[in-house]
């Protein structure tokens, strides 16, 4: 059995860090860390799951050195972030997905394939069905302007197959994982 290692950005869902091994240990998930901060920046909040190196003082000291703040798992919630559930899902589920990979480089040689598919060619459904790849670049506001032109025009040509004019989806503004809960008065804007 061997054990895949996922960073993801949950606003644009890309994986921005992966690896596999053949133990889950915390020098390789500080390693992980530190080459994903050297190729796209330091976060200023890491969500961790409860897994044993992303609990150990290593992974910990490497993140607090960086200024990173950790968000926790509840305790005893084993799907406490949905968002890599939904990756590890998506993969688990692709058609060609190997259920039992033979060798160490078989699992590795797996993700080399699956991650650039997943960030550049999936259409993430929580994400407007746009790619990861689209969200975390900006370049989805270009595709999201054809889309809604294309939406409008089919509107304009046939309005009776509509109850309502139609209203192009796009990412969500804020996304978060034990965001706190807003409160009725904060929802108010004063003029």
């Amino acid at each position: 059995m061997f054990k895949a290692y996922s960073i993801m950005d949950i606003f644009s869902r890309q994986i921005v860090g992966y690896r596999v091994e053949e133990r889950e240990a915390d020098h390789l998930a500080v390693d992980m860390f530190q080459q994903s901060f050297q190729a796209y920046g330091v976060p200023k909040v890491v969500h961790a799951d409860s897994g044993p190196a992303m609990k150990s003082n290593a992974v910990k000291n490497a993140l607090e050195a960086e200024g990173v703040e950790l968000s926790r798992n509840r305790p005893y919630v084993s799907n406490d972030n949905p968002f890599s559930e939904s990756g590890f899902r998506t993969m688990k589920y692709r058609p060609g997905y190997p259920k039992v990979f033979a060798t160490l480089a078989d699992a590795q040689a797996y993700l080399e394939e699956y991650v650039p598919w997943y960030n550049r060619q999936h259409k993430h459904s929580g994400i407007a069905l746009f790619s990861p790849a689209q969200v975390h670049d900006g370049s989805w506001e270009q595709a999201w302007v054809g889309r809604e032109q294309a939406l409008q025009e089919y509107y304009r040509k046939h309005p009776a197959r509509f109850r309502a004019r139609p209203v192009t989806p796009s990412p969500a503004g804020i996304v978060g994982i034990n965001l706190p809960s807003a409160k009725a008065g904060d929802l108010l804007q004063t003029a």
